[in-house]
């Protein structure tokens, strides 16, 4: 079905969610004589790095994602974000709906460091719409939406924070293989540190002098 039309018309965090989540809300039309009986989409969302300006603290913070500011002419690619499901119900004409999109923490994952590194202003976002279409003017009849449909938004990056700090306040998550767990678990039950984050910063303190964790 090929004169379906989409377009992002917000962006705000989920309060209620399990979660962290945002949810972006989608206006979507088709011709006024074609009865669509439903989608069922999936929907692509990245971000577009290259579309924004980026002050002297941001693009220090960036350059383990894409390496100095002088060569971020060739090294600011999309950075996909997630891919999720929606199935929108029958409608006429126009409809909208929300796209409920989980978000994680982990700073092993692109999207999460880059959201961290961000002072404020807006992401550029891009999202991507494919699937089924079960439409038809006189009858139910089976399309697929076209791979080129696409909607895109500017997120606050304080949209992004809401939803972060809504479950972990204060605080980010780093992933670290089993072994250095155990290490850094024995460690912290040797010294009886009260919390990983004493055992962290006693680390931190001993390289910062030039020692040797004790």
């Amino acid at each position: 079905m090929t004169a379906l039309g989409f377009a992002c018309t917000g962006v705000r965090s989920d309060p209620y969610a399990a979660g962290p989540t945002l949810v972006f809300r989608l206006r979507i039309t088709a011709p006024a004589d074609t009865r669509v009986h439903a989608l069922a989409l999936h929907c692509q969302l990245r971000i577009e790095p290259g579309h924004r300006p980026y002050g002297d603290t941001e693009s220090g913070r960036l350059t383990d994602l894409f390496g100095g500011k002088e060569r971020w002419a060739a090294t600011l690619p999309p950075i996909r974000f997630a891919t999720v499901p929606l199935l929108v119900p029958g409608f006429t004409g126009a409809t909208e709906i929300d796209l409920a999109v989980p978000c994680t923490y982990d700073q092993e994952v692109a999207s999460a460091r880059y959201f961290r590194a961000l002072d404020g202003g807006e992401v550029p976002m891009l999202l991507l719409f494919s699937g089924t279409a079960f439409a038809g003017p006189d009858g139910f009849q089976v399309s697929p939406v076209p791979w080129d449909r696409e909607a895109r938004v500017r997120m606050p990056v304080r949209v992004w924070r809401e939803a972060i700090d809504r479950h972990f306040p204060d605080s980010g998550w780093l992933r670290l293989p089993d072994d250095v767990i155990d290490e850094l678990l024995a460690y912290r039950s040797r010294r009886a540190l009260p919390s990983w984050e004493a055992t962290v910063r006693e680390l931190l303190a001993a390289a910062a002098i030039g020692g040797t964790a004790p």
